[in-house]
C-alpha cells in the first residue's frame, strides 16, 4: 500500500502590528500558521509512523481509518498545544524547536527503528559528544531538511499578525478548546480500531512525532525535578564490616565490571556457536570462574540500568526509576572499605558520585586512546597507583574497585576493538547499520565481545598476581548493564521501552571469579555456584551479593537475593 498527504504550508505574510493598520483577514491568519503546521507535522513529520502502519498488513481500506483517525488525533492534539504558544516570542521559536525534534526524530526512527520515551530522552539528555558523534551520519542533514525545511523558511519568512494580550489570550484559548474538541470526536469516531491497533503494537504510542518528545519532557520534568530539590535518602546506615575483618591476614580487592551493551546470545561462555569468550573459557576450566547463563537487566539502556544495578530497590520496587536512595558505594564506604570507580563510558550516572572515582581519560595511554576516546585495557593502566592512593586505613580492609567499560557500545561497533584484535572480517564500519550486510554487522559487534573478553583477561592475570603475592583475597563479577538489537525485527542499538523490549536487549551476560583465598575467607563452595549458574537471576541480585561477598552487616541485606549465601559457609 502507498500513500501521500500532501500538504500545502501556507505563506504566512506579516500586516503591520498596530490594531488600526491590520487587513481585514489579518485575525486568521494565526489560524493558518497553527493548522498548516500541524498537518505539516503530522503528515510529513510522522511518515515512520505511517509507514509503520503500513507495514503491519491488513485491508487498505482498513489501514486508511487507522491512519485517518489517528492522523485526526494528532493533528488536534498540535493545534491545541500549538494555540497555547501563540504569543510574541514565543510562538514561532516553540514551533522551530517543534520542528527540529520532529525532523530529528524521524532519522533516528528511520535509521535505527527507535521509539522515543521518557527512558530514552533521557539517555539522550546524558550521552556525550563521543556518542553523538558515532550518531552522525550524512543522512542526517537530507532528513533534517525533509521534514523541518520547507516550514521553517515560511515560519520565519514574515511575522504573524497578533491581537493584543488578552483578545489573544481568548482566541488562544477557544482554538484549543476547539482542537480538543475535534481531538475527542476523532478518538471516539475511531476508538475501537486504534483501541486494538494500540494492544497489539505498543511502539506505536512512542513513534507520534513530536507529541513523544513532548510527552516524554513533561515525565521526566515530573519525575526528576522534585528528586533534585530533596538530598537522597541514606540506606545501610547500621552497616559494618562482619567477623572475617577481625583477624584478616590479607584484606579483600573486589572488582565490578560493569559491561556495556554486551548481550547473552553473543556471549560464548553463554552457547553462542562462535567462540567470543576464549580467555574466559580458559579461566572457567580451571575451575575458579562461574558462568551466570540467565541473568536478566534492569533497564535497556545505561541510564536506567547503571543507577538500578548499584540501587537497594528490585527493578519492580523502583529501582528502575530515578534514584531516591543512596547506592551500594555509599553502604560500602559507610562500612569502612575503600572504594574506586574508573570511568570509560559517559559517566556514572549519578553512582560514584560520593566516593573516589576517575576516568581512563585522565591520562591517555599511547597505543590506548586516541581522539578523547580509549580502548577498556586503559582503565588497567596505572591502576595499582591508584589503589595505593585511596585512604590507607580503608585500604586496609578491603577495597571495591569498579570499572565501567566502553564495551559493545554503538552504532560503533568497529571502534571497540583494535585494527589487531578483530577474527571476525569484513566487518561493518558504518553507523547507518541498515547500510550493512547482517553478517558483517554481527562481525563487527562479535569483535567488541572478543574485546570485552580480552579485557576481562587481563583484568583477572592482574586480579591473580595480587592474590598470588598474598596482598589481597581477590575476586571479579562481571555484568553488562543491558543488550543490543542488530536488526532483529527491524530493531537496532537499545532503549526500546521495558515491557516491550526484545530479550537480546534484556538478556545480559554474568561471570564472577574468586580466588582460593576469598574462596576460604567467604566460605565458598564454588561447586554449589557452579550448579546454581543457569538459574534465572536479574540485576536486582547484584547489591545483595556484593554485601554478602565482603561480609558487610546491614538490615536493607536482602539474603533472598544474595546468590552468594546458599554457596557460602561461616569460617
Amino acid at each position: 500500500m502507498q500513500f501521500s498527504l500532501p500538504i500545502a504550508f501556507p505563506r504566512l505574510s506579516l500586516p503591520p502590528q498596530s490594531a488600526s493598520d491590520r487587513p481585514p483577514d489579518a485575525f486568521s491568519r494565526p489560524a493558518a500558521a497553527v493548522w498548516g503546521l500541524a498537518l505539516w507535522l503530522a503528515s510529513v513529520g510522522n511518515l515512520p509512523l505511517w509507514q509503520r502502519i503500513d507495514a503491519l498488513g491488513g485491508a487498505p481500506s482498513q489501514k486508511l481509518v487507522l491512519i485517518a483517525g489517528l492522523g485526526a488525533i494528532i493533528v488536534a492534539a498540535l493545534v491545541a498545544l500549538l494555540w497555547l504558544t501563540m504569543w510574541t516570542h514565543v510562538f514561532r521559536p516553540v514551533a522551530t524547536a517543534l520542528l527540529l525534534v520532529a525532523a530529528f526524530n524521524t532519522h533516528f526512527m528511520w535509521q535505527y527503528s527507535v521509539v522515543i520515551d521518557p527512558t530514552m530522552l533521557s539517555n539522550v539528555l546524558h550521552t556525550d559528544a563521543h556518542e553523538v558523534r558515532d550518531l552522525l551520519s550524512w543522512s542526517m542533514p537530507g532528513t533534517v531538511l525533509l521534514v523541518a525545511g520547507l516550514p521553517l523558511w515560511a515560519l520565519w519568512r514574515r511575522r504573524l499578525a497578533l491581537r493584543r494580550v488578552w483578545p489573544q489570550a481568548g482566541w488562544n484559548l477557544l482554538g484549543a478548546l476547539s482542537a480538543l474538541v475535534v481531538l475527542v470526536v476523532a478518538a471516539l469516531l475511531s476508538y475501537q480500531g486504534l483501541a486494538s491497533l494500540m494492544r497489539n503494537h505498543k511502539d506505536l504510542r512512542y513513534m507520534a512525532n513530536p507529541l513523544n518528545t513532548v510527552y516524554a519532557g513533561a515525565r521526566l520534568a515530573v519525575d526528576q525535578l522534585p528528586r533534585q530539590v530533596h538530598p537522597l535518602q541514606p540506606v545501610g546506615e547500621d552497616a559494618k564490616l562482619g567477623a572475617s575483618y577481625a583477624h584478616q591476614q590479607r584484606p579483600p580487592l573486589l572488582v565490578l565490571v560493569i559491561g556495556e551493551t554486551a548481550r547473552a546470545q553473543n556471549f560464548g561462555l553463554d552457547g553462542y556457536a562462535r567462540n567470543t569468550t576464549p580467555g574466559l573459557a580458559r579461566w572457567q576450566a580451571q575451575g575458579d570462574l562461574v558462568n551466570f547463563s540467565q541473568v536478566t537487566s534492569c533497564g535497556t539502556n545505561t541510564q536506567v540500568s547503571l543507577p538500578c544495578i548499584f540501587s537497594p530497590l528490585t527493578r519492580t520496587g523502583g529501582g528502575d526509576k530515578v534514584p531516591e536512595h543512596e547506592n551500594l558505594l555509599d553502604v560500602l564506604q559507610r562500612a569502612g572499605l575503600a572504594v574506586l570507580w574508573v570511568d570509560n563510558q559517559s559517566g556514572c550516572k549519578g553512582v560514584c558520585e560520593r566516593v573516589p572515582h576517575a576516568s581512563a581519560n585522565d591520562h591517555a595511554v599511547p597505543d590506548l586512546c586516541n581522539g578523547g576516546e580509549c580502548f577498556d585495557a586503559a582503565m588497567l593502566d596505572g591502576l595499582d597507583q591508584r589503589i595505593e592512593a585511596l585512604d590507607p586505613q580503608r585500604r586496609a580492609r578491603g577495597v571495591v574497585l569498579v570499572l565501567h567499560q566502553m564495551g559493545s557500545h554503538g552504532p560503533a561497533y568497529a571502534h571497540r576493538a583494535p585494527e589487531t584484535s578483530k577474527p571476525f572480517l569484513p566487518e561493518c564500519r558504518s553507523v547507518r547499520l541498515s547500510d550493512c550486510a547482517h553478517e558483517e554487522l554481527v562481525n563487527a559487534y562479535d569483535n567488541s565481545i572478543v574485546y570485552t573478553d580480552h579485557f576481562l583477561d587481563q583484568t583477572l592475570h592482574w586480579l591473580k598476581a595480587r592474590a598470588d603475592r598474598g596482598s589481597e583475597d581477590t575476586g571479579m563479577i562481571y555484568v553488562s548493564d543491558h543488550g543490543e538489537s542488530l536488526g532483529e525485527n527491524g530493531l537496532y542499538l537499545h532503549g526500546v521501552p521495558y515491557a516491550i523490549a526484545p530479550s537480546q536487549q534484556t538478556h545480559v551476560p554474568m561471570v564472577g571469579w574468586f580466588s582460593k583465598g576469598l574462596q576460604k575467607r567467604a566460605g565458598l563452595s564454588m561447586d554449589c555456584l557452579r550448579g546454581l549458574g543457569d538459574q534465572p537471576i536479574s540485576h536486582d541480585h547484584i547489591f545483595h551479593s556484593v554485601l554478602g561477598l565482603m561480609d558487610v552487616h546491614t538490615r536493607i541485606h536482602q539474603p533472598a537475593l544474595d546468590v552468594v549465601i546458599p554457596c557460602a559457609a561461616p569460617v
